[in-house]
């Protein structure tokens, strides 16, 4: 049997996200692709999964409560770079920011570049090793529009830019572009970047 290909699961109809939350400090957002819709209607459950590693993870696990602004196929590069490529540990992804709106629950969401907005409060976490499944309830909703919703597959095909070539020596993340630099690559490396691991990492 063939090493598994871990980029095969990026065929599958994945949506993108911005997650919100806020502590008492500030607000913080990241961008995630796991969102899932598990029940109807009274009451509409579902859920997200998060990176351990993420700050946004940390502020939701004692927050509990998150907004969801599902992104459109005009969202530029530069808002998947200033919420997904940096950590809200090490910076304010909100500075000098201006296009965001807040909702019932004072969390922001992203009217500019979403087609929906929706709320919600936590109900149970799931640890899965290097991930939290949140287990939440809808309490908000709303259409904003009728723009396209972006997928993980446009996403990588029309927004992420191509990497370009490199003098450097070592290999390059399939999903980010991010390059580790060395001859051998750790098996248990993750991509500072993006969190994925060394499954999606190709040598250059």
């Amino acid at each position: 049997m063939e090493k598994q290909s871990y980029s095969a699961l990026f065929k599958a109809s994945y949506g993108l996200y911005l997650l919100s939350v806020k502590n008492n400090v500030q607000d913080n957002a990241c961008i995630i692709n796991t969102f899932l819709q598990i029940t109807s209607n009274e009451p509409c459950l579902c859920t997200i999964s998060v990176n351990k590693q993420n700050f946004t993870t940390e502020i939701l696990s004692k927050s509990l409560e998150f907004n969801l602004s599902i992104l459109n196929i005009e969202t530029p590069f530069e808002i998947f770079k200033r919420f997904g490529y940096q950590s809200g540990r090490n910076i304010n992804k909100f500075k000098d920011f201006t296009s965001y709106t807040r909702s019932a629950n004072e969390l922001v969401y992203l009217p500019e570049y979403s087609n929906a907005l929706l709320s919600f409060n936590v109900l149970e976490m799931f640890d899965f090793g290097s991930h939290i499944l949140f287990k939440s309830i809808l309490t908000e909703s709303e259409t904003l529009n009728d723009k396209e919703s972006i997928t993980y597959d446009y996403y990588q095909r029309n927004v992420k830019p191509k990497p370009q070539a490199s003098e450097k020596q070592g290999y390059r993340c399939n999903v980010c572009g991010y390059v580790y630099e060395g001859e051998t690559l750790p098996e248990n490396f993750i991509c500072p970047l993006c969190k994925h691991g060394a499954a999606d990492f190709v040598k250059i």
